[in-house]
């Protein structure tokens, strides 16, 4: 059925306008009308669904390596299911499961590392024999099958037909659908809302959304962003009746050969198969990044290309022998936009007030349904439903090039069946320009990450070690090198790079209330630190950042390196709703930090400043400026070791001078570099938690075990003080345990299962969040969530890692006292356990 609109606005104010008429624009259109908004007007430049929807192959799938966004993937499907029974418009959605095909041993291990982030989801996925795929997918060639992952309700639905009744739905809650409706120009007004221009005149809104899929770089263009998408020439080619296909009693399950790195689906009575070419061969539409979007494309393709997908079609016919005899009757070569990293990117976009994105949707279809109702969420509640820190919009800046852009997306086609291992390093359109001061002077003696951009040294090398990037499920080349850096600041100094740190400086008449209120902290005094959360309305840790006031009414606050934009735009927004008499500025590029931590910490920097380091006069959460070795810092002792240690707050373009100040000073006591490996296992043995493991927007502090840094108590009404206060009445149901695991040449990374062995039988009652191996006990050690009654110290548990469940057990934490608290206690006259 086609859809005939007849242009108009219809009205002049809107609530909310969605620019873009794709699968994605229009569920956000459904969810927010069916959720009761009034004034939801979407308008798409040509008809529903031109543009990337109309060709896609409609793959659904409930599998994802991300832990949230399997519950993207799991609210599409459910919607999908019943949306024709709601609207009365038929979907296309068929489901005959799907297996992903395991044919290296590599591939087993990365199927078993799935299935242990799968145990605590409520969504069906096995690990199954090869007997059971061919009982499945009886036409396959069994020789080099090893395993298969299966999901049940996997399948595919039709685009066209999914988008048709989506927006049969939306029209029934209310909402008006625009077309053909071209936005020509958007203006934000001083009070937050916009006027978006068309040829039929201007409607005002109080919040847009970019949902316009390929042309979504020439809407944030209008409003000077340019958001980091490139379309990518995606090729499937359907075949002709295939007698095997056709005598088949059941539809064939959706196969996906990892290695050979396509799927294969049936399509009527033949196959469709659709691959990814490897970066060398896959072909980015990059005239459309520079030129822009050629205004009348629509429902157009690109020409096809055959010989580019051949290797893969070899593999096809090799695993599927019957393609051998089939014809080709169509190839479809469309765009697909990319992200640099594959993944979306949706919510409200930092620097920009109400300007929200659903844009850079590798695989649209099944994160439509689910995306949909997410933005639908926050933009009703103010506060995201989950947390989904990895589609944040605002997780690219300006360090994210054209150029970037475009080696990444080839680098994400071309490995979009790559194994995906712990602690995966991608080294396309590495280093960007966001390097730190000592990035030249370290490149080559360790093995770097890749962390917002920036470049921060993992671990380093010394003589005899196998150097280099080296993933695996098990223990591997780093595992040695890290215990020596972990030995290091244990027993001697090491020095960081922190540089990666978001750093903001904030200032002015209300600085002092504005912090009060946005925080669940008190205040630090002047020349004081502390480390303070940012809530949700409904209680949920938004952000940890430490606030330390320089001056009176000045204060540095200082977040991880991926929350810098995250926490920002946060920030900004409540001083705009508030109306605060405050500026902040980003100081995050300008700044380097170095972290100089163990137990000779005092001893190096005293001999670079006449300042007094001593106990007494620099106390622990204490901050100052201080003159090292003639170089302006700002000081704080405080490190995330748990250690004696200062984080030295310095211009970038003294980072190589202070660095070697340090070394230099350091010689005597035996200083050397460290990463941040080594760093995670020191935090995790003093039980620091991490944002984004152990708490996150799907966490309170109370079960996170962060009461100490919740001062309920205080006069200021912060954000999420009601919400935790009624949490605390009614009772935890859940809280942050500490593990240690007897485990073999394998540790683990978080969000793996955990289970209990009960009477009835064993079953899965929580995750962990983080993990790694503990080089002070010498034994795994872990973070976990579960239920209350499970959680006192001593429980026996079980955590799977690589599909064998490994021996458990809670113990008191930390597992190592702080350096503060040991000189506390030995003070008293105690001795502390280190």
């Amino acid at each position: 059925m086609t859809e005939a609109s007849s242009p108009s606005l219809g009205k002049d104010r809107a609530d909310t306008v969605i620019i873009g008429g794709g699968c994605v624009g229009v569920s956000l259109a459904y969810h927010l009308a069916k959720a009761g908004l009034k004034d939801v007007v979407l308008l798409e430049k040509s008809e529903l669904t031109a543009g990337s929807t109309w060709h896609a192959a409609g793959l659904t799938t409930y599998f994802h390596p991300g832990i949230n966004l399997k519950k993207i993937h799991a609210y599409s499907i459910k919607l999908y299911e019943k949306l024709e029974e709601e609207t009365g418009q038929p979907v296309g959605f068929h489901q005959p499961g799907s297996i992903r095909i395991a044919s290296t041993p590599t591939r087993v291990d990365e199927f078993k590392y799935q299935m242990t982030r799968a145990g605590w989801h409520p969504t069906e996925q096995y690990l199954i024999t090869p007997e059971k795929v061919q009982e499945l997918f009886p036409l396959l060639n069994m020789d080099k099958v090893l395993a298969g992952l299966y999901n049940p309700g996997d399948g595919h639905i039709d685009p066209y037909s999914l988008t048709m009744a989506l927006a049969a739905g939306a029209r029934k809650y209310g909402a008006q659908l625009n077309y053909p409706v071209q936005v020509t120009n958007l203006n934000s007004r001083s009070d937050g809302t916009w006027e978006v221009e068309t040829p039929l005149g201007i409607i005002q809104a109080k919040r847009i959304v970019n949902t316009a899929g390929f042309w979504a770089r020439e809407v944030g263009k209008m409003i000077g962003l340019q958001h980091p998408l490139i379309p990518v020439h995606h090729q499937y080619v359907v075949t002709s009746t295939i007698p095997e296909v056709k005598a088949l009693k059941a539809e064939l399950p959706v196969i996906r050969d990892l290695e050979g790195s396509y799927y294969l689906r049936q399509e009527r009575d033949g196959l469709l198969f659709g691959p990814y070419e490897s970066e060398e061969k896959m072909k980015l539409q990059e005239s459309w990044v520079t030129n822009g979007v050629p205004p009348g494309f629509g429902k157009e393709l690109f020409e096809s290309d055959l010989d580019r997908i051949m290797e893969h079609i070899e593999a096809a016919m090799e695993m599927v022998p019957v393609l051998r005899k089939a014809d080709i009757v169509n190839t479809i070569a469309g765009p697909i936009t990319y992200s640099p990293d594959i993944l979306p990117m949706v919510g409200p976009h930092q620097g920009v007030r109400n300007y929200w994105v659903a844009i850079g949707f590798g695989y649209g279809i099944i994160h439509a349904g689910g995306m949909g109702k997410y933005l639908s969420d926050w933009i009703l509640e103010g506060e995201p439903p989950f947390d989904l820190i990895e589609v944040d919009p605002n997780r690219y800046g300006k360090w994210t090039t054209t150029e970037y852009t475009a080696a990444k997306a080839r680098e994400s086609y071309g490995f979009n069946n790559i194994v995906g291992y712990p602690k995966e390093e991608r080294f396309a359109g590495r280093p960007t320009q966001r390097t730190s001061g000592l990035y030249d002077l370290l490149k080559s003696k360790c093995s770097m990450g890749f962390h917002a951009g920036w470049e921060q040294p993992h671990w380093f090398y010394k003589p005899g070690d196998e150097t280099g990037y080296k993933p695996s499920f098990r223990r591997t080349n780093w595992f040695h090198p890290v215990g020596r850096e972990y030995k290091q600041v244990m027993e001697k100094v090491g020095v960081i790079d922190l540089s990666p740190f978001g750093k903001f400086k904030v200032k002015g008449t209300d600085s002092v209330k504005l912090l009060d209120h946005l925080f669940a902290n008190v205040v630090p005094k002047v020349g004081s630190t502390n480390i303070s959360h940012m809530l949700t309305p409904r209680g949920k840790v938004y952000a940890e950042l430490t606030v330390s006031q320089l001056y009176p009414g000045e204060f540095m606050l200082v977040t991880g390196s991926g929350s810098e934009l995250h926490d920002l735009r946060w920030i900004e927004e409540k001083i705009t709703r508030g109306g605060y008499k405050v500026e902040i500025e980003n100081m995050t590029d300008e700044m380097g930090v170095l972290s100089v931590a163990g137990p000779y910490a005092r001893q190096v920097l005293q001999k670079l400043t006449n300042e007094d380091l001593s106990d007494a006069s620099f106390k622990f959460l204490q901050c100052r400026h201080l003159k090292l070795s003639n170089i302006d810092v700002t000081a704080i002792r405080i490190s995330y070791t748990g250690e004696l240690g200062w984080e030295l707050y310095h211009r970038k373009e003294d980072s190589v001078a202070l660095y070697n100040a340090i070394m230099e000073a350091g010689q005597k006591e035996g200083i050397d570099d460290f990463g941040t490996y080594a760093l995670n296992a020191l935090r995790l043995e003093k039980g620091f938690r991490a944002w984004g493991a152990e708490m996150n927007c799907d966490t309170n502090p109370l079960e996170a075990g962060l009461e100490y840094f919740v001062k309920l108590n205080k006069a200021a009404e912060f954000t999420g003080k009601q919400a935790l206060k009624q949490i605390k009445e009614k009772g935890l149901k859940r809280r942050l345990v500490y593990l240690t695991l007897e485990t073999d040449n394998v540790d683990p990374e978080g969000n793996e299962s955990v289970w209990h062995n009960g009477k009835a039988r064993t079953i899965v009652i929580g995750n962990t969040t983080s993990g790694c191996f503990s080089y002070g006990a010498q034994q795994s050690l872990a973070f976990a969530y579960v239920p209350m009654e499970l959680s006192k110290v001593g429980q026996k548990l079980e955590v799977e890692l690589l599909g064998k469940n490994y021996p458990a057990t809670i113990i008191q934490e930390p597992l190592m006292l702080t350096e503060p608290t040991r000189m506390r206690l030995q003070r008293k006259g105690e001795s502390p356990k280190i």
